[in-house]
């Protein structure tokens, strides 16, 4: 295992743990998230251009593309619940209710 590879597969694993084990808020649960996609998109990147491809910005950029999205999407769930719960905490939430 080179060094490169086990430092993103431990960046990837902290943001999995911290997702896992530090779920009060919903901005820490989405900044795990981040960290994951970025951890993901540098590897995919480096390993890109490891295979000396031809196309290789196309598929990183479009990782980032999506992680940009769901970033977008996720601040957008934080802004609305924060609006009708007062609070980010994920325990006052509900799934249940109408």
């Amino acid at each position: 295992m080179t060094l490169t590879l086990m430092i993103f597969s431990l960046m990837f694993i902290l943001g999995l743990s911290g997702l896992t084990f530090h779920r009060t808020h919903l901005l820490s649960a989405l900044l795990c998230l981040e960290g994951m996609m970025l951890s993901i998109f540098i590897a995919f990147s480096l390993w890109m251009l490891q295979m000396s491809s031809n196309n290789f910005s196309t598929p990183p950029l479009l990782l980032l593309a999506f992680s940009a999205c769901e970033a977008s999407i996720g601040l957008a769930l934080l802004v609305a619940t924060a609006r009708t719960h007062g609070s980010d905490r994920i325990n006052t939430l509900n799934l249940l209710q109408c």
